[in-house]
């Protein structure tokens, strides 16, 4: 874990425009709470890669942190540990609950970025969170109000998050028999709807533009 002090005084390379990286990030993954996103920059500050995923609840701890980000990383993208110098950069940004400031979850992920950016040969960039309040660089000071961890239900997501439970419509179906027309008193009672399928959606998503 690195604590925030620590963090700030790392030299981490500066986001040109974190408000229009950050739009760009969210637009492509549309990050949920408890959604954490790893993106590769090239040399001119371009997104080359980046992938999302829902860590395992019971996972805290820096080290599945690090492996974790490692994993994503080379699925989506080759490493640089032939270069002399690194000149891509690993930045991770996370969607969470809670308050805009630092935690000791936000340092275990600080730790974790900087070690998977090492050993994939990257520079470590910048650490970003995403809360109700906005999007924050933590260290850097650079915040905005949008896009909030919130977001993601403005995006084009198709599904269905809550449906009517079983007892409220078998009431309502009994209801519908009892004060219905006595001519079809033995027709079966029809359902108000029926629920839709939802399709299983995918606990990652990728991308990648090389």
């Amino acid at each position: 874990m690195l604590d925030l002090e620590a963090w700030a005084t790392a030299g981490t390379p500066l986001l040109r425009d974190p408000h229009e990286f950050v739009l760009e990030l969210h637009q492509r993954h549309l990050p949920q709470p408890g959604t954490v996103v790893i993106a590769v920059l090239d040399a001119s500050h371009r997104l080359t890669a980046s992938a999302s995923f829902a860590p395992w609840p019971h996972d805290t701890d820096g080290w599945q942190h690090r492996n974790a980000l490692l994993g994503h990383l080379r699925q989506v993208t080759p490493h640089d540990l032939r270069q002399p110098a690194p000149s891509r950069t690993a930045v991770l940004l996370r969607c969470r609950e809670g308050a805009a400031g630092w935690t000791e979850q936000d340092g275990a992920w600080m730790w974790a970025l900087q070690d998977a950016a090492v050993l994939h040969g990257l520079r470590c960039g910048s650490y970003i969170t995403l809360t109700p309040a906005g999007w924050q660089i933590l260290g850097d000071g650079r915040s905005g109000r949008n896009p909030h961890a919130g977001s993601w239900a403005d995006g084009p997501v198709h599904t269905v998050t809550e449906l009517a439970p079983r007892s409220a419509l078998r009431q309502t179906s009994e209801r519908a028999a009892q004060h219905g027309d006595r001519s079809q008193r033995s027709r079966p009672a029809e359902l108000p709807w029926t629920p839709a399928r939802v399709a299983a959606i995918e606990p990652a998503r990728r991308t990648g533009t090389r």
